[in-house]
Parts: C-alpha cells; structure tokens; sequence
C-alpha cells in the first residue's frame, strides 16, 4: 500500500538526514569521482522481503557466480520512498553472454545497449553490465557510435560499478542496493536529492540529453510522478533542445507518451511538458491549436480527460489509450471537417473521413499509433455521428456496438467541456436509455417519434433508342 506523499518525503528526510550525519557510515573518496557513501544492513529500511523473489534469485546466482550484482533503479528508489516498484532492474559485472550463460530463461535485446531479459513467466527481470565511458573503447566487441547530432546510436561500452553510477540519467536513479552485504550504495549524491525532492541529471546535461533526447522526457514524467521539482541546471537546456525529440524513433515515443500520459500522473505531466515545450514535438496538431487562455474546448477536454484517467488508474481501474487519444484529437479533427466541408464543398461525411485520415496520419507521424488503437479511434469518432440518431431499432443497435460505451463517453466529455444544452440533453438520454428495463427504453423511443423515412424517387425506365434499319 503507497503511503502519503507527505509521510513518503518525511522519512526519507529523516533517513537520509541520519545517514548523511552518522559517523558509521563508509564515505570512500576518489579523485575522480564524488564521495560514495555506503550505507549499512542496520541504517535503512530496504528489505528483502519486498523484493521480487525472481529479482532475488538473479541476484543470488550473479553473486555464486562470482560477479557483482546490485539491485538499481526505480526499484530502489521506490523502496526507499515507501512505494511498490512495478519492475526490478539488475545491474552486473557479468557481459550479455555471461548472463546468457547462467539462465536458460534468458534472451539478449537491445541494439543501442546490449540487455539481458530473464524471464520468469510474465515478470522480467532486466539485468545491465556495469556501462562505461564511451569515450573508452577496450575492445572491438565493446562499441560506441555518436550521430551527428550527439546522440548515441550505439553504446556497448562496459565499465566499473563507479563509471556506471556515473552514466545512469538521474542521481535518484543512481542507488545500489547488494545482497552480499545488505547495503545501500550512494555513488552521485542521490540520496541527498531524495530527501531534497530534487530531480537533477548526471554529468552535463546539454550532452546528456543530445546523447539521448528522451532524458528530457524522463525529468518531467519522473518530476511529475514522484511530486518533485526538476533542479535549475537540468531543466534550464530543455526548452531549448525540445526539437532534438524529432530524431527519436515514432515507436519508442509512443511507447514513451503511454508512460508520460496514462501511468496515472498524467494531467501534472501535461503541465510540465507545456511548461518545457515537450507537448510540440509530441502532439503537433494539438499545440497547433492552444490559445493564450488556455481555455478552449480542445484544451479544456485534454484537462479534464488526463484527470479522469488518473483517476481511473488511481482506483485500479482498467484505461485504454484509443479513448485518450480520441479525445484529445476530436477538436482538431472536428475543425478540420468543418473547414473542408467549407472550402472544398465536399458533403460534411466525406470531410469528416478526410479530416479523421489527416489527422490521424499526422499523429502517426510523430508517434507512431499502432493500427490497432487508430481504428478504434475512428470506431469511437465515427459513433459520435450515430448517436443523435436513435429512432427506432436504432438505439439498441448502437448499444450492440463494441465502442458504444467509450463513444458515449466522448459525447458526455463533450457536453461538458462545451456546456452545450443540445449535447447535455443527449448524454442524459443515453444515460437513462443505457439503464432503463426494455418496456420503458419502448416508451423513451416512442416519445421520440420515427424518423420519417426519404420518400423514395421512382424514375421511369429510359426508351431505348431504336435499332438502326438495315438489311439482314
């Protein structure tokens, strides 16, 4: 269970405080490094009982096998923090092959940094070698490529536990946790900026996010998720090299805009990369479409939608990004179609599919969508349509629909965020239909009358024009 906040930062206050001042504490100096402070079995509250038993086990066997082998990451960040880790993440001296080796259950990925991913059933256990300085290459195996504009195409550089502290992105991300003695491991201060509420980027932060531009995204999602504030000298490049988002792969951005916008801190995260200029680079048309209030329905909806799925996720309930995505992009859409149907003369149908492609291919570009989800976005646009129609045997076949629910859902945000009484009186018929027994959803039909049907056009059979004369 996830403590408060305000009880989290406490006792991390007071746990880093009493580490940082205690005169049992190993604090190792090194010229070229900061101070690394090792905290003991005794002076934190890591347990191993909160940890994965897979997790344990690859550490166990790293350990038998003669390497070093630490628990990193979020993992030991969220332990220290009072939360449940979703994932643990293991660091090694042992290569790729070498972990290969030791687990059956064990499958290499990764082109830009070579990973081992230890299965056991649906949980994954992602081990790392301890990375190195690319500018250090030891070995033809152990590459490193930079592309022209800093970024790192590739990067199989391995090091020392101390060189890797130094190249993970963000110093509360830096911790070290061993089974072989039970201690804590602070090599970059991350400690500090945990009790701090700091999140502060690892070496110089120009060059760490032209080597990967998707660091900018972490320091807002991370900013957001764990109630922090991104320090001045790493938030201060991001506006500035916002543009660099542009030369990542679609794929992994997408991946990326499911953590930043449906992990259950959504709506603080779509502030901050307002406020960082991140939202362009991930949402072209929709930035196209902000006003200086703020206040317009496509933004009032993009507000209101983040909440409700924070809140959804907060409540263990199940979100589907096909809604999210439907939503967001309903009003550049809707302007579009409109703005065809005028310019064009195309009948409003034939612009509303036009302006759905536009749109969507737009959003592909930049994210790449998967097929999957863009066609139950045109399923849940496409019913918003329908729903006026509801004479007869029709509102029970909309009902049928598969994305019924998520398109009423569309149409109640709308008659919110636009306070349109011809829309609230809609969703609170469907809201009372969807409810209703049979015999009085009968009676709500009734009232509204058929539909009167097109009067069909008969036309006369043409007269054939007359064989033309001619001899047999």
């Amino acid at each position: 269970m996830t403590l408060p906040r305000c009880t989290i930062f406490t006792r991390v206050a007071n746990f880093c405080r009493k580490v940082l001042n205690r005169d049992d504490v190993v604090v190792e100096e090194s010229e070229d490094l900061p101070q690394i402070t090792v905290i003991p079995r005794d002076q934190h509250a890591l347990s191993r009982k909160d940890i994965s038993e897979n997790a344990l086990k690859v550490l166990y066997r790293l350990n038998k096998a003669g390497y070093e082998a630490y628990l990193v990451g979020g993992g030991v960040r969220d332990l220290l923090l009072g939360k449940r880790p979703k994932d643990f993440d293991v660091t090694t001296s042992a290569t790729p092959d070498q972990v290969r080796k030791l687990f059956r259950n064990c499958r290499l990925v990764g082109r830009r940094f070579r990973l081992a991913h230890v299965m056991f059933g649906p949980e994954i256990i992602e081990v790392a070698t301890f990375r190195g300085h690319h500018e250090e290459q030891k070995s033809d195996k152990q590459t490193s490529q930079t592309g022209q504009n800093g970024m790192l195409l590739r990067d199989n550089i391995f090091g020392s536990i101390e060189e890797d502290a130094q190249r993970r992105d963000f110093t509360i991300n830096s911790l070290y946790y061993s089974v072989a003695d039970f201690s804590v491991r602070d090599y970059v201060g991350g400690l500090r900026d945990l009790r701090d509420g700091v999140i502060r980027l690892i070496g110089d932060p120009e060059t760490r996010y032209r080597e990967d531009p998707v660091r900018m995204l972490r320091a807002v999602r991370f900013a957001a998720k764990l109630n922090m504030t991104i320090s001045p000298e790493t938030g201060e490049p991001i506006p500035r090299l916002a543009t660099l988002i542009n030369d990542v792969p679609p794929a992994r951005l997408f991946e990326e805009s499911l953590k930043l916008l449906q992990a259950g801190h959504g709506y603080p995260t779509y502030e901050l990369l307002r406020e960082y200029q991140l939202f362009q680079p991930l949402f072209p048309t929709i930035t196209r479409n902000f006003t200086e209030q703020g206040d317009s329905p496509m933004e009032r909806i993009i507000v209101q939608v983040l909440k409700n799925t924070d809140n959804r996720i907060q409540n263990d309930m199940r979100v589907n990004p096909a809604f999210l995505f439907s939503a967001i992009f309903w009003y550049p859409q809707l302007e579009m179609a409109q703005k065809l149907t005028q310019e064009s003369g195309l009948a409003y149908m034939d612009a509303f599919a036009l302006a759905t492609n536009e749109v969507l291919d737009e959003a592909c570009r930049a994210l790449a969508i998967p097929k999957r989800i863009t066609t139950l976005v045109r399923d849940i646009w496409g019913l918003q349509l329908r729903l006026s129609r509801r004479q007869g045997k029709r509102a029970w076949k909309l009902m049928e629909h598969p994305k019924f629910r998520a398109a009423y859902d569309l149409l109640a945000l709308r008659a919110e965020v636009e306070n349109n009484q011809e829309l609230l009186r809609l969703t609170k018929w469907w809201g009372e239909f969807q409810v209703a027994a049979p015999p009085a959803q009968k009676e709500m039909l009734d009232v509204l009358g058929d539909e009167p049907t097109a009067r069909r056009r008969h036309r006369r059979p043409r007269k054939r024009a007359p064989r033309s004369g001619g001899s047999a």
